[in-house]
């Protein structure tokens, strides 16, 4: 009997290379498990039909005395991420039936380590979305409370770690759509520098935002995903040399942003805990300095301007002439009007309008333009904090999961985002480790704290997330 509850990735690869079970068996306690579960969460939206024979082939590699960290490991994708061969929605009813002609740059490296593709899992529909409610399929329930969100976009990927469906998982990040789902499900969530791991096929949603992320059950384990995915592509114009980025000279110091923490919208359970956090980063040997970042106010508004306008740019292929869904009209210009309206929910049609609006003639200067002026701006804040500090540190977000239903003002789940969008922004690293519970309604309700540190300082992420994970 498989214990998976407590299982890791680290302590999986050394059963399996000491033949205490094989990837067949490990492959069906998770399949087993999915069965008991899935229905109720709806973590995944299909379950490939040949994990034992993915299994069956890894046991034979083994066998010969092949090894790596990845090796016979069950994970989960998100289903935005093409896997060749297979179905891959984007939880979108207009690419339903849509399936890849290619592998992503990040499933032919998880092929070659040996990976176990256990199934795609639920998301917000095209990755617009902070629960996991916009999906075309239904949302993901959060395996602490079924009657709330898991979080998103990444919600199912997130869920199937949390509720032991999966081991690993990737998932994609635009604006804190790894991280936000691990503070809301208890796991670790990690975001890359941008153009760190190649986002050759990932579906795009925002160009200069979208980073592929792990996802994981502590942070060693996410970082054994994240060694496995990252390097230089040249099939993606904005990947980047390891030698980018020098390596920051470590200060032991964490910078606080207080006024952002403190500002109005943040649940007091939350400001609590993150104090906690912060008191057991000290008991470290952690100097904690009270930082203030210019301009990190008009974060959320320059996201929401861009991000939208990069996705109405991205989402104009989707026509209905060449794959996924098509309705016919009495002429072209109908048959578009259809299909787009038969096959794009209402977020995602919010959020091209939005982005077509803000890229208008007499409206691109005003609105797209000054959003670029701000971020960098920010980008320039962020260099000038990091001189002082190594790390730094925020609540992962606001306020706990909410109730499935219960935000219907799109305004209010957009601010859920207000302490993960600066990392996309301004480009850098940004991991979520869990930091304690909430009580709510008689449940224990999970919360995160987030890291941030500079560009290509994905090693200074782990190495504080392992430490603060020993205070835990």
């Amino acid at each position: 009997m498989i214990d998976i509850a407590k299982l890791t990735i680290a302590e999986a690869r050394k059963k399996l290379d000491a033949k205490e079970f094989s990837a067949v068996d490990l492959a069906q306690a998770y399949l087993d498990e999915i069965k008991k579960k899935n229905k109720e969460l709806n973590a995944y939206l299909e379950i490939f039909d040949d994990v034992l024979e993915q299994a069956k082939e890894v046991d034979a590699r083994i066998a010969k005395g092949e090894s790596y960290p990845l090796l016979g490991i069950p994970m989960a994708i998100k289903d935005v991420i093409l896997i060749k061969g297979r179905r891959v929605s984007a939880a979108s009813k207009i690419l339903e039936n849509y399936r890849a002609t290619y592998d992503a740059t990040v499933i032919t490296k998880l092929k070659k380590q040996g990976a176990v593709f256990l199934g795609r899992t639920n998301m917000d529909e095209f990755a617009m979305g902070g629960s996991t409610e916009n999906s075309a399929f239904g949302p993901t329930r959060n395996p602490h409370d079924t009657r709330r969100v898991s979080g998103g976009s990444s919600g199912g990927s997130v869920a199937a770690v949390a509720s032991n469906m999966a081991l690993g998982a990737l998932g994609s990040d635009t604006g804190g759509s790894v991280r936000e789902p691990a503070s809301f499900c208890g796991i670790v969530g990690m975001k890359p520098t941008y153009g760190r791991v190649s986002r050759y096929g990932l579906i795009a949603m925002g160009s200069s935002l979208d980073c592929i992320g792990s996802i994981a059950k502590n942070t060693e384990d996410a970082k054994i995903i994240y060694d496995a995915i990252y390097g230089h592509d040249i099939l993606d114009s904005t990947s980047i040399e390891d030698t980018t980025y020098a390596k920051p000279q470590i200060k032991k110091v964490i910078g606080v942003p207080w006024d952002l923490v403190n500002m109005e919208g943040v649940d007091v359970k939350v400001k609590e805990n993150f104090k906690q956090s912060i008191s057991k980063l000290e008991n470290l040997g952690f100097k904690i300095n009270d930082i203030s970042i210019k301009n990190i106010d008009m974060a959320l508004a320059t996201y929401y301007i861009i991000m939208p306008a990069e996705s109405s740019t991205n989402l104009s292929r989707f026509d209905g002439m060449r794959y996924g869904l098509h309705k016919d009209g009495k002429d072209l210009l109908e048959d578009y009007r259809l299909t787009k309206r038969a096959g794009f929910g209402k977020e995602v049609r919010r959020r091209i309008l939005l982005g077509t609006y803000v890229l208008s003639s007499g409206y691109y200067d005003a609105y797209y333009g000054k959003a670029q002026i701000a971020r960098s701006a920010l980008k320039e804040e962020f260099a000038k904090a990091f001189k002082d500090v190594d790390i730094v540190a925020t609540p992962t977000a606001p306020f706990v999961a909410w109730k499935i239903g219960e935000k219907s003002d799109p305004l209010s789940v957009y601010l859920a985002d207000i302490f993960t969008i600066t990392a996309n922004m301004v480009g850098i690293p940004a991991i979520s480790i869990p930091s304690g519970f909430s009580e709510v309604e008689g449940k224990k309700l999970p919360l995160g704290i987030q890291f941030m540190a500079p560009h290509g300082a994905e090693d200074l992420l782990f190495e504080v997330g392992k430490k603060f994970e020993t205070v835990l």
